[in-house]
């Protein structure tokens, strides 16, 4: 696997290489076109199967001027420090983007994958963000 210059430990970064491998293991076998909902069942199966703990659907706590607004859904969290954002779209758009980078935000968390399945090649669909 290629390597890039990562603001992440070196840990977390394994755990960050692991999980995508697991989400291109899930769109091999399925290719594009199905439901998010299959998308996002079949990935916590690869998770569980590799050994990975996960969280699906994890609620957090959404404050705004110190008051509990509600609870937001992640699709998946993986080892209590990596959000994953799976679509099913033509194609991703700045919205998508924005929309992980205020998971991370209000989860404290540093890492997420955006993920679009309904792409030809899961790496074309894929957008790894790091604060």
């Amino acid at each position: 696997m290629l390597r890039i210059q990562s603001p992440l430990p070196d840990d977390l970064e394994l755990i960050v290489e692991r999980t995508i491998g697991c989400c291109i293991q899930v769109h091999r076998e399925l290719g594009p076109g199905l439901l998010e909902s299959i998308y996002v069942r079949a990935v916590c199966l690869e998770l569980e199967a590799s050994g990975m703990t996960f969280q699906h659907e994890q609620r957090i706590p959404v404050y705004y001027r110190a008051k509990l607004l509600c609870h937001q859904r992640l699709d998946i969290v993986v080892e209590k420090q990596i959000i994953l954002e799976i679509k099913c779209v033509e194609r991703l758009h700045p919205v998508h983007h924005a929309q992980l980078l205020s998971y991370l935000k209000i989860s404290g968390l540093r890492a997420g994958l955006l993920l679009n399945f309904n792409s030809a090649v899961l790496k074309d669909g894929l957008k790894r963000i790091v604060l």
